[in-house]
């Protein structure tokens, strides 16, 4: 796979946060830093953790929608017992954030963060409420296409992945930098989830399905 650039100058953030010299070679055992990394278990995790609808005195205001999916790895295996975090804007797109001062209205019923734990199969699912589009002054007028951040943990805290999930259709594809730093229109499709009928629940809650696909793990050869 061809991986996007770290400097893609239409993105302007990365102009700061790409590397300008090569990598430091890592030195410390890496297997001895990660296993005194934090660990998670089924324990850590609240009941309502996965329902990000639920949290609060009152129901949020917006689309309630189902995002569902499973986590494998690159030979199609599960990834059982992994943690996932998610974090959004609200139906007005705006992040429950003392950072995040655009002019649209805070919904006290949504604080816009999940997580919970794969089952044996990798699946994953949470209830929430679809995210509107926000301003975020890259460039003139330019304006993020609804999303929802992901966070996948391996196995320890140092295995981490961080993406993007965005809704079908969306009319800003074509002018998000971000979206379009990855070269490869085929590669850009994995990050859109796809309708679900079969998660729709009737007169409640439309269904995405979203799978994340990890790439070499330990266990393969390589």
């Amino acid at each position: 796979m061809i991986h996007p650039p770290y400097l893609s100058p239409g993105y302007r953030s990365s102009v700061l946060r790409a590397p300008s010299r090569p990598p430091v070679a890592f030195t410390a055992d890496p297997d001895a830093v990660e296993l005194t990394g934090p660990v998670f278990g089924h324990g850590e995790l609240g009941e309502l953790d996965a329902d990000l609808t639920r949290r609060h005195a009152g129901e949020p205001i917006g689309e309630r929608i189902i995002v569902s999916g499973r986590i494998l790895d690159s030979a199609g295996r599960p990834v059982r017992g992994t943690l996932l975090e998610i974090w959004q804007a609200n139906a007005a797109g705006r992040y429950a954030h003392e950072g995040d001062r655009h002019p649209a209205p805070l919904d006290p019923n949504f604080t816009g963060a999940g997580r919970c734990l794969t089952d044996d199969e990798g699946r994953y699912r949470f209830v929430t409420i679809k995210p509107g589009a926000y301003p975020w002054r890259n460039h003139h007028n330019a304006w993020r296409p609804a999303h929802i951040h992901f966070s996948v943990f391996g196995t320890a805290f140092t295995q981490r992945l961080v993406t993007q999930m965005y809704f079908p259709g969306d009319p800003l594809f074509p002018y998000d930098p971000i979206l379009q730093s990855i070269p490869d229109p085929a590669v850009r499709e994995r990050l859109v989830s796809r309708f679900d009928l079969e998660t729709t629940e009737p007169e409640w809650a439309l269904g995405y399905r979203f799978d994340v696909v990890l790439g070499h793990t330990p266990t393969e050869e390589p």
